[in-house]
C-alpha cells in the first residue's frame, strides 16, 4: 500500500475516503493476523505506516464533516436574516 499524500487526501471525496479506510483496515488486520499467528512481516514498518495513514484519513474525514456542518449553519443564518 502506497503512502497517501496530503494533496491526494484533500482531493478525495467522502466516499473515496470511506473506501480507502475500509481497504487499509482490512490490510492492517491481515498484517496483524499474520504477526499473531507467528509469521513474519515482510516490512515491519508497514504496520506503523498503515496506522498513520488510517489516522490521516480519519482526520480528513472529520474535517470534511466539520466543514459541511459550518456550511449548513451559514445557510441557516442567511435564511434567517
Amino acid at each position: 500500500m502506497a503512502i497517501i499524500r496530503k494533496r491526494d487526501l484533500k482531493n478525495m471525496t467522502s466516499g473515496d475516503v470511506d473506501k480507502k479506510l475500509a481497504e487499509l483496515k482490512m490490510e492492517l488486520s491481515k498484517q496483524l493476523g499474520s504477526v499473531e499467528i507467528g509469521g513474519t512481516v515482510k516490512s515491519p514498518g508497514k504496520i506503523k505506516e498503515i496506522r498513520k495513514t488510517i489516522a490521516r484519513l480519519l482526520t480528513i474525514k472529520s474535517q470534511m464533516i466539520k466543514k459541511e456542518k459550518i456550511k449548513e449553519v451559514k445557510k441557516k443564518e442567511e435564511k434567517n436574516e
